[in-house]
């Protein structure tokens, strides 16, 4: 079963609203050493997009106002399409990017998990964190 990601320090203020993607297992040609490019392995992917929500509090429903967190699902299963990648890191900084297109996303969250990479290791992986720079 996916774990949560780590709890959050810096929860979304009233005026964003948190997207999240929680245990997306792919299978992922991921990693340096021989046996990691010789196979893919199962990785789970988490993502968190503090997105930024200038609408009522309470309204009608409208898919506009709203992001789609299936375009970042569809995104992280390309970004794993695509080759062979080498570090956990590049593959989290490539969802992270495709996340914060979306001009109301103006923080993401991405963690990898290698579940499988050692035998006494419950999981090993990264989180990277990018912020939206402020408009000028």
């Amino acid at each position: 079963m996916p774990r949560a990601m780590s709890s959050d320090p810096n929860p979304p203020s009233a005026r964003l609203r948190r997207v999240f993607i929680r245990g997306l297992e792919l299978q992922a040609r991921l990693g340096v050493h021989a046996h990691e490019k010789a196979a893919p392995q199962r990785i789970l992917v988490h993502v968190d997009l503090d997105v930024q929500d200038d609408g009522p509090d309470i309204g009608p429903d409208n898919l506009r106002r709203v992001v789609d967190y299936e375009d970042v699902v569809q995104a992280a299963k390309r970004a794993v399409s695509g080759g062979h990648v080498l570090l956990v890191e590049t593959l989290a900084e490539t969802i992270a990017a495709f996340a914060l297109h979306d001009p109301r996303a103006v923080r993401a969250v991405v963690e990898i998990e290698k579940p499988d990479a050692f035998a006494d290791v419950a999981s090993v992986g990264v989180r990277v964190e990018r912020v939206r720079p402020p408009r000028a």
